[in-house]
């Protein structure tokens, strides 16, 4: 295979050939669908064979043998199978069963069918052995493609050819061409491996044509790329496919078969919150191998025992619920204590309160599966509050850190219960009231006007059009007409939306636009046209300037637009005999228009960007950003365009300098976006420069979801990672 690769697309025989595109890259890899699985099926005819040098023992069972030769006699159809759906995938993004699995949560889980869930198992292995295979290669690969789909900084999600795609398209394969489950769930290791092999061939011969052809690879927002990483130094996994393979171990916990000793109606009274919760963070394997492997505290001599004394009361035995649910609070506080998105002095206060949460914990298991209770809202308030500093000089940390201080003393001197946290929440908003209460009064303020700045650039967009259509074939200069679809729809818009009785023309404003095309469009030659051009100019140039007035319009665009309007004007009036005004007209309409706003994806007046601090568009340079300002702190998660949440914690770029910054709002349409800091001022910015922010590395995700959440997840990771590893 690695032959015929390289003879189709291999390394660049001319230097001088264009440079691939996305499409390109796609299509050079789907032409290799067929000699990839043509490899699978001959690996596994080959591993099946009693008499093979390198046979494989799970091949061996008669089921198993006939399905691969069945799966050989029907190569042609199985070819055609996954090639289809390889496309499907590669193009389409998968559809609708292609779910991310690092934001996958348990309640999606509890709706699949069982079909779903083995479904899930079978992928998660599969996966796993190609993981492991292209582990070395896929980085420079998702650093090459993340170029050709316009991006800076490595997006490994967004590869189409990531190895979920082929495994995908492989147990899609198996589905179809194997149906019986059990022998497919044998198969699909096996075929994923001999699939890994010949993907890293294809991956790494890739990177090496794209690199031959002058694609520069993006870079990661640390400065480096590790072996293993896709991006963020985070391991290739299936996480939630992987925690489906322990559900079994789940459910004998749930029904009491790691605890002999206790009944089970008591067992279950006294769980299911917890487990609903370990359920939920994906990761009780690791913690149940813990709890089976606790000493068991020695039986006593039959010897020593006292026939005759009463039968001892039956030792209680340790419920299983609470020392899981021990465990998890202590894991969970252990996370936190190693984020570095928390400062020091922060993590000790959380320290101290450590002891207080273990004691809620063990009465109160609804800590664990509802996200409403007090302490977890406590727990959220007070970290996510805390990602607003970035340093222990900040102006108001002082002041925060007094009030975490408060609720630890508070947490120690009272009966900790779900009421304790409550009346906690109530305390901080008390301390924190005056400073939010300033906060959310600018935030409101800049986001009004932000909200009418979306609605008249959306009723802009309509009218700019209805404008265009009026000028279209008459022959008028090109910055009229850009004029007229930028500016003055701004300018009709604003009043409409002003209006108070609704009137759809208050000022006249819109009816001026047939003037102004009359005014200056070529192919009129009316007889008087000059007289009433005389008449009509002064009344048309006082109207232009109070419209633009009241959009606040740059005064420099506005004197520039007029000179030139006027040129025209001037020409028009002589009938073309004043051969200078004649020229200096043809001179401004043959000139390229200085007012086409089309890259400008939404436009503010000076009072709406000074109120919302909003930043166009052009005063983000499309210059790759210095590598000193790469070197910076890696974001906790993967970053996912076009998934922007409210509550989300970032760091901008504002004149050089990191800023901590919280996204606060969002307009109905998701034109218009307004981060705000701890001390309240404003940065606001189209969805177009926030994309390119993005893509340039000068914006950067801190925390996407609460901290408290972040750490339970962590905690699964940890535990489905260790017990992966026990298993292999």
């Amino acid at each position: 295979m690695a032959k015929l690769l390289k003879f189709r697309i291999g390394v660049s025989d001319d230097p001088t050939a264009r440079e691939p595109s996305l499409n390109d890259c796609l299509d050079a890899v789907l032409q290799q669908a067929d000699l990839l699985i043509t490899d699978v099926l001959n690996g596994l005819v080959f591993a099946s064979a009693p008499t093979a040098a390198r046979r494989s023992a799970l091949l061996q069972a008669p089921g198993t043998q006939a399905a691969i030769q069945q799966l050989s006699a029907n190569a042609k159809a199985v070819g055609a199978t996954w090639r289809t759906e390889l496309t499907r995938i590669v193009y389409e993004g998968g559809g609708k069963e292609q779910v991310h699995t690092e934001a996958l949560r348990f309640e999606d889980l509890r709706l699949f069918e069982q079909s779903e869930i083995d479904q899930s198992i079978e992928v998660a292995r599969a996966h796993q052995e190609v993981s492991h295979a292209v582990d070395d290669v896929l980085p420079p690969l998702d650093a090459l493609v993340s170029t050709l789909l316009g991006w800076r900084t490595i997006q490994p999600g967004l590869n189409p050819l990531r190895p979920d795609a082929f495994v995908r398209a492989l147990q899609a394969c198996l589905a179809t061409h194997v149906p019986d489950a059990a022998v497919r769930e044998v198969l699909i290791a096996p075929a994923a491996g001999l699939l890994g092999v010949n993907l890293n061939k294809l991956y790494r011969e890739l990177a090496d044509w794209l690199r031959s052809c002058g694609v520069e690879p993006a870079v990661p927002l640390g400065g480096r790329l590790e072996q293993g990483t896709g991006a963020h130094g985070k391991p290739v996994a299936d996480s939630v496919a992987r925690t489906l393979l322990t559900l079994d171990r789940l459910r004998k916990l749930l029904a009491g078969d790691f605890d002999p000793q206790a009944g089970r109606p008591e067992f279950l009274y006294t769980v299911p919150a917890s487990m609903a919760m370990l359920q939920e963070m994906k990761g009780v394997d690791a913690l149940v191998q813990k709890l089976e492997q606790r000493p068991r505290p020695p039986a006593p001599d039959p010897a020593e025992r006292d026939m005759l004394a009463e039968a001892p009361a039956p030792a209680e035995t340790p419920r299983i619920g609470l020392q899981l649910g021990e465990e998890v609070v202590r894991m969970m506080f252990d996370n936190l204590e190693r984020d570095k998105r928390l400062l020091p002095e922060f993590k000790r206060q959380l320290k101290a309160m450590e002891p207080g949460v273990h004691k809620l914990a063990k009465q109160d298991s609804r800590f664990f599966s509802d996200r409403t209770h007090p302490a977890r809202q406590f727990l959220d308030r007070i970290t996510q509050r805390s990602l607003a500093f970035t340093d222990e000089k900040d102006p108001g940390w002082r002041r925060f850190v007094v009030t975490v201080e408060d609720s630890v003393r508070w947490l120690g001197s009272k009966v900790v219960d779900a009421e304790t946290f409550d009346e906690l929440i109530r305390h901080l908003d008390e301390q924190w009231t005056g400073h939010d209460d300033v906060v959310r009064g600018k935030r409101e303020e800049a986001a009004r006007a932000l909200l009418h700045a979306e609605q008249r650039n959306l009723l802009a967009q309509k009218l700019a059009a209805e404008f265009a259509q009026a000028a279209e074939g008459l022959g008028v200069a090109d910055f009229v007409i850009d004029f007229l679809k930028g500016s003055w729809s701004q300018v009709v818009a604003e009043v409409q939306l002003s209006c108070a009785d609704g009137s759809d023309d208050p000022y006249g404003y819109r009816a001026l636009v047939d003037d102004l095309v009359w005014s200056v469009q070529k192919s009129t030659a009316q007889r008087g046209r000059a007289r009433r051009l005389v008449q009509m100019i002064p009344g048309l140039l006082s109207k232009l300037r109070e419209g633009l007035d009241r959009i606040q319009y740059p005064p420099e665009l506005t004197a520039r637009f007029f000179n030139n309007l006027i040129t025209i004007h001037r020409a028009a009036v002589h009938e073309g005999r004043d051969k200078t005004s004649k020229a200096a007209a043809d001179a401004v309409e043959a000139e390229a228009s200085r007012f086409d706003d089309s890259e400008q994806s939404i436009w503010l007046d000076s009072q709406e960007s000074e109120e919302s601090g909003f930043v166009p568009d052009e005063a983000f340079s499309a210059e790759k950003p210095a590598a000193a300002q790469l070197e910076q702190q890696e974001p906790a998660g993967p970053v996912r365009p076009g998934e922007w949440h409210t509550g989300t914690w970032v760091e901008l770029l504002v004149n050089g300098a990191w800023v901590r910054a919280q996204l606060t709002w969002a307009s109905p349409h998701a034109t218009l976006y307004m981060f705000t800091a701890q001390s309240g001022s404003a940065h606001s910015m189209s969805r177009r420069s926030l994309d390119r922010l993005l893509a340039q590395g000068h914006i950067r995700i801190v925390a996407e979801r609460n901290l408290v959440d972040e750490a339970l997840d962590q905690v699964a990771k940890a535990a489905l990672h260790n017990s992966v590893q026990g298993k292999t």
